[in-house]
């Protein structure tokens, strides 16, 4: 997982110093390095940040009942129904780039199909589709899911105390559960997105409202 983790186009890329060592692209905004270190605003590279929560819960499938509730049933629609378009569309708005969508939609339509007709199930698009939602808790500074068991119920305390092996257990947490509760982990992401991040189709876009002429009343003289 390490190996597709870096290949992914959604985690920010390492700089090579002369004698090959890589060094984590640094941040202004509160985040996550390439190596999993949470960074702030004016702190210290690899100060530790406190990690906010989800805005909604995994097995929140029709999200929750505020502004955003026709934006979640849409989302829990195409879940359930086209996951291969809710997919490219989280990365679109994750990207922020306009055009990202068909570049990670057909290949996931295509794993996505292979698995159907080899395994009869949807289990080799997960394989692709996971480091999304690594670069979505990474982005946002969103708790991972050993965080969250170790605050509830006070396991796997010795993970979280060194930040590599807390991120590596994020990792593979984060590809599980794309694996066993994908189509929830699809929707959970793209109600995160749609709360925090607008679609890149509308950045920056002006929209002219074009009126009709007025009636020019022409006078007859008699």
């Amino acid at each position: 997982m390490g190996a597709g983790e870096e290949a992914s186009p959604l985690l920010p890329k390492q700089e090579e110093t002369a004698q090959g060592e890589a060094v984590p692209e640094q941040r202004e905004a509160v985040g996550w390095t390439v190596d999993g270190l949470p960074i702030g605003h004016g702190n210290v590279m690899g100060s530790p940040v406190s990690r906010s929560q989800w805005n909604s819960s995994l097995l929140a499938c029709l999200g929750r009942n505020d502004e955003f509730c026709t934006s979640d049933l849409e989302v829990c629609l195409l879940g359930t129904l086209f996951p291969c378009f809710l997919y490219g569309s989280n990365v679109e708005r994750l990207t922020s780039t306009p055009g990202t969508f068909a570049n990670h939609c057909l290949p996931y339509s295509s794993l996505y199909l292979l698995g159907r007709f080899l395994f009869g199930s949807n289990c080799l698009a997960p394989w692709f589709s996971y480091p999304s939602r690594t670069a979505i808790r990474r982005n946002f500074n969103l708790e991972g899911s050993c965080e969250a068991l170790s605050r509830s119920c006070g396991c796997c305390r010795g993970y979280m105390e060194d930040d590599e092996q807390r991120e590596q257990c994020e990792s593979i947490c984060d590809f599980a559960t794309h694996f066993f509760c994908h189509q929830c982990a699809l929707c959970q992401e793209g109600r995160e997105l749609r709360r925090r991040l607008p679609h890149p189709g509308f950045n920056g876009r002006t929209v002219l409202v074009m009126l009709p002429p007025t009636e020019q009343m022409m006078e007859h003289k008699v």
